[in-house]
């Protein structure tokens, strides 16, 4: 299997720049090994980091947009039905479902950096036909950090990139911790707003 992986990411990436973005608009493969080995890419001189970033940011907002747009035009019904085909299960969608009723729009931005729910919260999103514009700039702006430091990671790791999960690992559990607090206080905000 991880021979598979190997081989699939190469196939990829080697595609160049577009390769990147493509395979973060199918994400058959994790975007952290992607965008790693885009960095391990770079580290060997085969890619630019603007460019990967670029194609990254590209590729992962064109991902979530498909999603939105899944939920907008086919409704709930139609993603309890096809969503497996797309590597999203009914507890991803009941979850985000419930996040983004709880804390509204604001939570398209930091429920990126928050596991279950990063990928699945755009399908809400899209069944509440949230603003276009709003959800596609709250998505951009959260996946650029997401992209520079996946590849920053990888382009320091070198040939040691599939150690990116355990590396990572304080990084997103710092920057998943800090999405929890500021949507705390977003909310906390918008709740005391309210009452006045």
């Amino acid at each position: 299997m991880k021979e598979m992986i190997l081989s699939l990411l190469e196939w990829i990436v080697g595609l160049g720049h577009l390769g990147i973005a493509l395979g973060l608009m199918i994400e058959v493969i994790p975007s952290e090994l992607i965008l790693s080995y885009a960095g391990y890419m770079i580290s060997q001189g085969h890619l630019t980091f603007a460019g990967s970033v670029i194609a990254g940011t590209i590729g992962g907002t064109i991902a979530q947009l498909f999603l939105y747009w899944m939920g907008y035009y086919g409704g709930r019904a139609f993603l309890e039905r096809y969503g497996k085909y797309i590597l999203i299960s009914q507890k991803q969608i009941d979850l985000s479902e419930k996040w983004f009723q709880k804390y509204g729009n604001g939570v398209i931005f930091f429920a990126r950096f928050i596991p279950v729910v990063r990928h699945a919260i755009s399908i809400p999103a899209g069944i509440a036909k949230m603003r276009f514009t709003t959800f596609t700039l709250y998505t951009l702006i959260a996946i650029i950090p997401w992209s520079i430091l996946f590849i920053y990671l990888g382009t320091t790791l070198g040939s040691n990139w599939e150690d990116i999960k355990t590396i990572a690992a304080p990084y997103t559990r710092g920057i998943m911790i800090v999405a929890i607090v500021l949507l705390f206080i977003v909310v906390l905000f918008k709740v005391k707003k309210g009452k006045k």
